[in-house]
């Protein structure tokens, strides 16, 4: 609405005779609808204080974001709606106040989880008389998460050149122990059979057996960080989970840890590409393992549900702390002095390349509980019956 028409109206007031001021109140009435339609379309939520700090005015874009009814807000202060800010310091019209605000980012947790930039301008701009302000209120969370998967790519990429380069250093090396303990092999061979013979053929197997591993762990390693497209097939979780704990039998028994498996016969297939399942239970079991360095008991139980096959891994250790669960697939964050904080994180990209769900339940002291929900080869949808009232108006 232009300011110049309604100050052109009051100028005529008292000139005008009752069809001509039928005639301008129609038309501000128009103008009146037309505003209102266009702050009730926009995408940004508008709120309207007055010198007060109360509600005059709000849309249905506000009222949403902010969780509340647009008739109900009117006249409730609002930093009832919006707090932690100085709003006395706002209407106070303190210059400084209002260049500091001109963006300001909040988050919220009702209705729903939200970041919002928050842009508030005073009365004042408009008209010197005014009082109160405008809060424009814009929903940035897409942006926000956007950025946020962008920094971890960056890291991910990162983390791999990183790993490449150690890979290969590691690499030269075990290529040179291999060759050696062939020369070693080939050389007890020459020597005279016997008890002492017998046991150094024993150590050098032994040796061989532990290069083999590492280069495994190497390379399964590599293969996690690279983002590889998912090859998804048939696989049956369980027999997975059997050939990691064979793979890490050794490492459990070395740390007197109790396994017990729990897999049900009819369990159904999963949808899943094998080996970056595997790479997943192997880091769960790790860190599992890893978090009793004293011995004690992981449970392992997979499931099934409509949707998915879930398979739950349970420790004794020391659990997580709640200040350790915004931080726990973060790069290099790592409680144990062995570990590389790269586990979890690996985790939760393998089982969201699959569609799937990771879970975490822990409390200090009282051990910890992953549960991965991987979809299911043959995936069910529950329908839901129809109402009987409305299947018997459908049959009509």
């Amino acid at each position: 609405m232009k300011s110049r028409f309604i100050d052109k109206v009051i100028d005529r007031l008292d000139r005008m005779d009752p069809g001509s001021l039928q005639s301008y109140f129609l038309r501000l009435a128009q103008e009146k609808g037309l505003m209102e339609t266009i702050l009730q379309a926009v995408q940004e939520g508008i709120v309207v204080v007055n010198a007060s700090g109360e509600v005059i005015y709000t849309n249905h874009s506000a009222s949403r974001l902010l969780g509340f009814q647009p008739e109900t807000a009117e006249g409730n202060p609002i930093e009832r709606y919006i707090p932690g800010i100085d709003w006395e310091g706002i209407f106070s019209m303190d210059e400084r106040e209002w260049s500091r605000l001109i963006s300001h980012d909040m988050e919220t947790s009702y209705p729903e989880h939200r970041f919002l930039d928050l842009y508030v301008v005073p009365l004042s701009v408009a008209d010197p008389q005014a009082g109160g302000a405008v809060v424009i209120l814009r929903d940035v969370t897409r942006e926000r998460l956007n950025a946020v998967q962008t920094i971890e790519t960056e890291k991910l990429q990162a983390i791999t050149l990183l790993a490449a380069g150690v890979a290969h250093e590691i690499g030269n090396p075990l290529n040179s122990l291999t060759i050696h303990l062939q020369l070693l092999e080939r050389e007890l061979k020459e020597l005279k059979e016997g008890d002492q013979t017998d046991h150094l053929q024993e150590l050098v197997g032994v040796a061989r057996q532990e290069i083999t591993r590492l280069d495994q762990i190497i390379n399964q390693f590599l293969h996690a960080l690279r983002p590889a497209p998912v090859k998804l097939a048939s696989a049956h979780l369980g027999e997975i989970l059997k050939q990691t704990l064979e793979f890490m039998q050794q490492e459990i028994e070395d740390r007197g840890i109790n396994v017990h498996i729990g897999i049900p016969d009819d369990l159904p297939a999963a949808l899943a590409d094998t080996d970056q399942i595997r790479q997943a239970f192997f880091n769960l079991i790790k860190n599992a393992v890893q978090a009793m360095p004293d011995g004690g008991r992981l449970d392992l139980t997979l499931d099934s549900s409509d949707r998915f096959i879930t398979v739950s891994f349970k420790d004794t250790g020391p659990g997580f702390s709640r200040e350790r669960f915004g931080q726990m697939f973060e790069p290099f964050q790592s409680t144990k002095s062995e570990g590389s904080g790269l586990g979890l994180m690996i985790v939760q990209r393998i089982v969201r390349d699959h569609a799937g769900e990771l879970e975490i339940c822990s409390e200090p002291e009282h051990g910890a509980t992953i549960i991965l929900h991987i979809p299911r080869e043959d995936q069910r949808i529950r329908l839901l019956k129809a109402h009987r009232a409305h299947s018997e108006g459908a049959d009509e």
